[in-house]
This record gives C-alpha cells, sequence and structure tokens, in this order.
C-alpha cells in the first residue's frame, strides 16, 4: 500500500471531482512533477486505491426514472441467505446498490426502474419471491439535494 501523504490524498480528491484531468494538469493543480504525479497515481492504482475511471451518465436525461430505497429484512440471519440474496441482487439490473447494513434490517437497496409498474414487477416477482426475504419497505425518492457520485466531471 502507498503511503496516503498529503500529496496523495490531492491526488485522490483532485481525481475524485476531475477524473478526465491530464497528468500534466493533475500534477500542476496538487504541486508536483509530471513523472512525479504519474509514478504516484500509478501506485494508487496498483494498490487497488484507485479502482477505475467512469462515465457519470444521468439516467433522468435518457428518459424519465424513478429512485426506490428498499429496506430488507431477511428471514434468517444465517450466511448461506445473505449470500443467496446478495447474487440475486448482482443479477437484478434494476438495483443499483447493494448495502448490507447494521439496524432493523439487513440490506438496503438503491433501485431505478422507468415507472410504477416496472417496480410492481420487481417487488413481486424479484424480492418477493426470494425465499430469504421476510420484510420489503419501500422508500420513494422525490429529490435528491446531493449525490458526490453525480458531480461533473471536468
Amino acid at each position: 500500500m502507498p503511503e496516503i501523504d498529503r500529496y496523495s490524498e490531492q491526488i485522490l480528491s483532485t481525481l475524485e471531482a476531475s477524473g478526465r484531468l491530464t497528468n500534466i494538469e493533475l500534477a500542476r493543480r496538487v504541486g508536483l512533477s509530471p513523472s512525479a504525479c504519474l509514478r504516484r497515481v500509478q501506485d494508487l492504482e496498483r494498490a487497488g486505491v484507485i479502482k477505475g475511471y467512469r462515465a457519470i451518465i444521468d439516467r433522468s436525461a435518457l428518459s424519465p426514472r424513478i429512485t426506490i430505497f428498499v429496506m430488507v429484512g431477511l428471514a434468517q440471519h444465517l450466511h448461506k441467505d445473505a449470500r443467496a440474496f446478495e447474487r440475486a441482487m448482482e443479477a437484478a439490473p434494476q438495483v443499483l446498490e447493494c448495502h448490507n447494513i447494521a439496524g432493523s434490517v439487513e440490506y438496503l437497496l438503491r433501485v431505478e426502474v422507468g415507472d410504477l409498474a416496472e417496480y410492481k414487477e420487481f417487488h413481486a416477482h424479484t424480492l418477493g419471491e426470494l425465499p430469504q426475504v421476510q420484510s420489503i419497505t419501500s422508500h420513494f425518492c422525490l429529490d435528491t439535494a446531493k449525490d458526490v457520485r453525480n458531480r461533473l466531471m471536468s
């Protein structure tokens, strides 16, 4: 694991906000030579600190989307049940995030669908048919005040 000093922290925060920067611009912003900056970025990539680069797509610009946060409680707290549920969520294209959480339920999902009929189908025939699922609570997103995943990248 590379040392995470102030330069590495600056590289990470700058790339997180502006992942399309050239190495020369990144080096200028963090105050390193281009070769030193590139070496640090490559070390961070090799160590798995930087997992990759991606395009952030505003799906609402493509077609109307409804976001639902779904809390799922499992019937039993067995490892095999948790893994079976997680595999089912990995296979469900509507599920964009699946988080194992502590609290009154075991999972929090971020689900995106085109309309209520699509969510009803997912609720009834994906979640509702899993034997591991005991409870489902749906919270419909009305608006998003902050989402750091959707920062504009320069």
